[in-house]
C-alpha cells in the first residue's frame, strides 16, 4: 500500500508540509507542480522552491511572494495565521471560497482546498464565539496562505498515496502574539482542529503547528502514531527558516507499507432487552448519521432470560467519545463495552464497466494478494428500471463484462 508517512517533531505549517511533499515529487512532476503553481490565477503570487539547510541538513523553503513580496512571516519562518499586518488581509469565507473555486487546479483539489478552509473558518468561529459567515481571517486568508493549501492539496493529487499517517504533533509552548493580543500555544483555533489528535508540547517556546498546518493534517491524516512498517522511497524535507538546536523541519516518507494491521478501530457494545426494534432501528440509523462505521445488531439472552440484543457500533478511534454520548442519547443501556482492537482491510477503489445498457460503477478492494470486484447496486437497478429489465440481467451482464476486463 503506497504509504504517506509525515513526521511533525518540530510542529506543522502550510509551506513547510507544501515543501516536504514537492521534495517527494519526480523531477518531470515538480515541473508540473510549480508550473501549476505559478498559473494558479491568484494575480502576483509566485511560488520558488528554495533550497536551505536546517540543522544541518539539506531541504526546501517554499519561498511564496505575492508582487515579490513573501509576507507573514514570523520568528520560525512561517506564515503568522494570526497577525495581521495589512487590512486588506482581512477576507470572510465566503471570498476565500470564491478564489479557490477560481483556481486553475483539478476539481478534487479545489474542493480539498475549500475542506481545509471550512475547517479552519468553524475552528475560529468556535474560538471567537461567532458564527461562521462572521469570521474574518487574517493571514489566513492572503493570498500566499491560499497559495500554501492550494499547494499542499496539489502535491498531495499528484502523489496520490493510499494511506497518509502521521506522528504526535508538536504544538510548542509558550504564548505567540496576534492581532488579538497574546494568546497561549496552541492558539485557540489551532487547538480546536487538533481535538482527537495526539500533540505533545515541550520546551520549544513559540508556535510550531499553525492552524493551517493543523487543519491540513485533521483533513487528510487518518491515523497518529509511529511509522508503520514500510520500505522508504523518497524522503521530503520541508524548511523553516529559524534555527533551533535540531532541525527545524517538516520530514515526508515516502513508501509500500508492509501488509499488516490498518491500525486501530474503536469498537463500543452493549446489550438491549427493553427498546422496540423500531426504537432500535432509528437509533442504529442516528448513530450512523453521527460519524459511525459501523452500527448493527446480534440477537442475544439477557439476565433472567430474556430475549435481547447486542448492540456493535464502529468508529474511529478518535470518534469514540462523540460515539459513546450517542449511543447513551439514543438508546435505553445505562453502559456499554470499549475494544480497541487492530483493523486489516482492503483498499477501496471504484471503476466503472460497460454493459449492454449503459455504464455500471464498480466497487473494487485490493490488498494481500486479494482483488474483488462487484458492480454497484444502485447503477444496476436503474439500468433495470430504464430498460424494463430484470435486475439479475443488468447484473449478470456487468459481472461478467468485470471478469472480461
Amino acid at each position: 500500500m503506497k504509504t504517506l508517512y509525515l513526521e511533525c517533531n518540530m510542529g506543522a505549517a502550510g509551506d513547510m508540509l507544501m515543501a516536504a511533499l514537492y521534495e517527494l515529487l519526480d523531477e518531470e512532476r515538480k515541473k508540473t507542480f510549480l508550473d501549476a503553481m505559478n498559473g494558479l490565477g491568484l494575480h502576483g503570487v509566485e511560488v520558488v522552491p528554495v533550497s536551505v539547510r536546517t540543522g544541518g541538513i539539506a531541504g526546501t523553503h517554499m519561498r511564496v511572494t505575492v508582487h515579490g513580496q513573501e509576507e507573514g512571516v514570523h520568528e520560525r519562518g512561517r506564515r503568522h495565521d494570526h497577525e495581521h499586518h495589512h487590512e486588506h488581509h482581512h477576507t470572510t469565507p465566503g471570498y476565500i471560497g470564491g478564489l479557490i473555486d477560481g483556481l486553475s487546479l483539478p476539481r478534487e483539489v479545489r474542493e480539498q482546498a475549500r475542506r481545509v478552509y471550512d475547517a479552519i473558518a468553524q475552528a475560529e468561529a468556535q474560538a471567537h464565539g461567532c458564527g461562521v459567515g462572521d469570521v474574518h481571517y487574517h493571514e489566513v486568508g492572503a493570498l500566499d496562505a491560499v497559495a500554501d493549501v492550494a499547494g499542499v492539496c496539489y502535491a498531495l493529487y499528484l502523489l496520490a498515496p493510499d494511506q497518509i499517517c502521521a506522528s504526535p504533533v508538536h504544538v510548542g509552548s509558550g504564548t505567540v502574539k496576534c492581532a488579538h493580543g497574546l494568546m497561549p500555544v496552541p492558539a485557540p483555533a489551532t487547538a480546536n482542529l487538533l481535538l482527537g489528535v495526539p500533540t505533545y508540547g515541550g520546551e520549544v517556546k513559540g508556535e510550531l503547528c499553525t492552524p493551517t498546518g493543523a487543519a491540513l493534517l485533521k483533513t487528510f491524516v487518518r491515523s497518529y502514531g509511529p511509522m508503520p512498517l514500510m520500505d522508504t522511497e523518497r524522503i521530503g524535507y520541508g524548511a523553516g527558516t529559524k534555527e533551533f538546536e535540531q532541525a527545524n523541519c517538516v520530514r515526508a516518507f515516502l513508501g509500500e507499507s508492509r501488509e499488516g494491521p490498518g491500525g486501530e478501530i474503536a469498537e463500543l457494545v452493549c446489550n438491549i432487552d427493553d427498546m422496540t426494534p423500531e426504537a432500535l432501528a432509528f437509533a442504529c440509523a442516528r448513530l450512523l448519521e453521527a460519524g459511525a462505521l459501523d452500527a448493527y445488531t446480534t440477537p442475544g439472552t439477557m439476565k433472567k432470560g430474556r430475549p435481547g440484543w447486542v448492540l456493535t457500533v464502529l468508529c474511529a478511534p478518535e470518534r469514540e467519545r462523540e460515539l459513546v454520548r450517542e449511543i447513551f442519547t439514543h438508546t435505553a443501556t445505562n453502559g456499554l463495552r470499549a475494544r480497541r482492537p487492530a483493523k486489516y482491510f482492503l483498499k477501496p477503489g471504484a471503476g466503472q464497466v460497460q454493459t449492454k445498457w449503459g455504464p455500471v460503477g464498480v466497487k473494487l478492494a485490493r490488498g494481500y494478494g486479494v482483488t474483488r470486484a462487484k458492480p454497484e447496486f444502485e447503477d444496476a437497478a436503474a439500468l433495470a428500471r430504464a430498460h424494463g429489465l430484470p435486475y439479475q440481467a443488468v447484473f449478470e451482464d456487468a459481472l461478467r463484462n468485470i471478469k472480461e476486463d
